[in-house]
């Protein structure tokens, strides 16, 4: 009777405050004391778990992410050799996550049931998840509340998402975290170097005391502060419809404010550096009003943006649910827009992954990827030529910028792969340029309007439902009535590369032939008859026999685009499927030729070796000369 009614309790207050947007699996009511001098934080949680399969759970999984700092020997550790995002991990300042107590609502204590397991590797020195046994099973529909005592020591510096630097506090997967039960099984991956997270939504409750001069961000929106007359203050946040919940805290923290579009924005900057204020306000008023035009609304009424103190970067550029990280350095030139860049791509993963929730373990593309993509687009259309970086004669587009990252990395990785079993150096390419490549190409291909729709489709499909790679290839599908699995079969889950070249072209004059049998059928050649002029004359008797060789050199295989252009100015646009590894093209016509170019608008930035995309008859590396840093990237 007692579990019933708190139950009751616990699920009016998660519906009391809004309607459910989510299926709110996960419940949290947390209570998190800092001790800002040791950097530890003790917490007790009440955790809300649903059945909401069809399968009789006899066992939860959790998450104790903070572990993967405990020692040397722990998976993320090994993987990562103590460097990550930026920063190394001093020399004593280890973090770890240790479970006090676990009871059940009947007050029964189950502690001792607890087993730590090693999905992924088998690494027993690894302390990132454990298994936690049912006596009594849960059927479908059935729930089950566990009260939580953990005790916590943050990394110094701040590392891998999170830590502590002096009077700076980033806690980011601080608490125990259950796993998602899905197709008939749990997925909580052990905590790897390559990797982000995966988890159910619902609703938090999170009591934050910290020193009382102290300010604090988070995920949500704090509606309480209460003063405790001890040198501390708790500061109350709630968050609805997300599945994670990270916070910080610095008494050196100064606010600037704004908002645009009914989205309050909040930016939290250091003091060396609040002359950027503005400016971040500025990135995160334009991602609110881009991602909301072009993809759909944003559900939340808040959003807090977090300038890391230095030391402190390996928080920088991270994303939750309503609470992002930028980065930036002092006297960061205007024309150098790595703070636009940090925030709209922050902000996105809003949309593409804390309103998604795709599984960043298995297919980080879906996020990371997706983001980029969204994250090119933008900067393109609100910045113009240089959007990255336009200083000093300088320009760089965003587009360059990640096609640079895919070529000069060897590719021997499927875009789709866990995170932590692509090749050295793999997990960045696959899951961030090449994927934002990937979208690029297709929306060369399918049109502006025809992106934009599917990008807004598949949004309004598939919040807060877990999607798949192959469910936003069939919105693709869906949209455009076209089958593009041929297109994804090879970006996706293979490590094929697109490399199409102007082999060789000729252009030999050529006797035209004369008589009764020969009458002229150029269009062109006709537009001239019957005037007297000896040099339409002689125009009219030397022709030209042109002809190219166009190759694929990689084995992805795409139809491309033949552009080819004739002495007197005369352009044709040639089409070939690109499925051979060549074919030849020749013209006859009464003007030589001049140049061959494949994919003459760029429209495949996929193509890893823009230097061979075309060949002219009087330098055949003029072109290449003239604009050789343009061709490459």
């Amino acid at each position: 009777m007692l579990k019933f009614f708190f139950i009751l309790h616990f699920s009016f207050c998660i519906v009391l405050f809004s309607q459910s947007l989510s299926p709110r699996i996960a419940n949290y009511d947390i209570d998190v004391r800092l001790d800002a001098d040791k950097k530890t934080l003790h917490g007790k949680e009440t955790l809300l778990w649903f059945n909401k399969s069809s399968d009789v759970i006899t066992e939860l999984q959790f998450h104790l992410y903070m572990n993967g700092f405990r020692n040397s020997q722990s998976t993320f550790m090994k993987e990562s050799k103590g460097r990550l995002r930026g920063e190394k991990m001093e020399k004593d300042g280890w973090g770890f996550i240790e479970i006090k107590k676990i009871s059940l609502q009947t007050g029964e204590d189950i502690t001792a049931t607890l087993q730590f397991i090693q999905p992924d590797d088998g690494n027993t020195e690894d302390k990132t998840v454990f298994r936690l046994p049912l006596y009594t099973p849960l059927n479908p529909g059935d729930s089950i509340v566990l009260h939580i005592e953990f005790d916590e020591k943050l990394p110094t510096p701040p590392f891998a998402r999170t830590g502590a630097k002096e009077e700076f506090i980033f806690a980011g997967q601080w608490f125990p975290k259950i796993g998602v039960y899905i197709d008939r099984a749990w997925n909580c991956h052990q905590f790897h170097a390559n990797s982000e997270f995966f988890a159910d939504f619902g609703v938090y409750d999170v009591r934050i005391t910290v020193p009382e001069k102290n300010i604090v961000g988070a995920t949500g929106l704090e509606y309480h502060k209460k003063n405790n007359g001890d040198g501390t203050a708790t500061h109350c946040y709630r968050a609805e419809d997300v599945h994670d919940f990270a916070w910080t805290t610095s008494p050196e923290y100064i606010e600037v404010v704004g908002k645009e579009q009914d989205v309050n924005i909040r930016i939290l900057m250091q003091p060396d550096r609040i002359g950027q204020g503005e400016r971040h306000l500025d990135a995160a008023k334009l991602s609110v009003r881009y991602f909301q035009n072009w993809y759909g609304d944003y559900p939340f009424p808040n959003l807090t943006v977090v300038d890391p103190r230095r030391g402190a970067m390996g928080v920088g550029g991270m994303e939750y649910p309503t609470l992002i990280t930028a980065g930036t350095g002092y006297g960061l030139p205007d024309g150098v827009r790595l703070v636009e860049l940090a925030i709209i791509h922050e902000f996105g993963h809003n949309y593409w992954y804390h309103l998604l929730a795709s599984n960043e373990f298995e297919e980080s593309w879906l996020d990371e990827g997706i983001n980029t993509y969204s994250e090119i687009q933008i900067m393109q259309d609100a910045y113009g030529s240089g959007d990255a970086i336009n200083f000093l004669g300088l320009k760089m587009n965003d587009l360059q910028l990640q096609r640079g990252q895919y070529i000069t990395v060897s590719n021997t990785d499927p875009t789709v792969r866990k995170a932590w079993e692509y090749s050295p150096g793999g997990y960045g390419v696959n899951s961030y340029s090449k994927p934002g490549l990937i979208l690029t190409t297709l929306h060369n291909y399918i049109g502006k309007e025809m992106m934009h729709t599917v990008m807004r489709t598949y949004f309004e499909r598939w919040k807060f439902k877990h999607p798949k790679s192959q469910d936003f290839v069939n919105v693709v599908n869906d949209v455009t009535g076209k089958d593009f699995n041929w297109f994804f079969d090879q970006a996706l889950y293979s490590n094929k590369r697109i490399d199409y070249s102007v082999e060789r072209i000729s252009s030999n004059e050529v006797i035209k032939k004369e008589g009764f049998d020969y009458d002229v059928s150029d269009e062109h050649i006709k537009t001239q008859q019957g005037r007297n002029d000896d040099s339409i004359e002689n125009t009219q008797s030397i022709w030209y026999e042109s002809e190219a060789l166009i190759r694929r050199n990689g084995d992805f295989k795409v139809p491309v685009e033949i552009e080819v252009v004739f002495e007197n100015g005369e352009r044709l646009r040639e089409q070939w499927d690109g499925q051979e590894l060549w074919t030849k093209i020749r013209w006859t016509k009464p003007s030589r030729l001049q140049s061959v170019t494949v994919d003459p608008e760029r429209k495949i930035p996929l193509d890893i070796n823009y230097t061979n995309n075309s060949k002219t008859l009087e330098s055949q590396n003029a072109g290449i000369n003239r604009t050789a840093f343009s061709l490459m990237f």
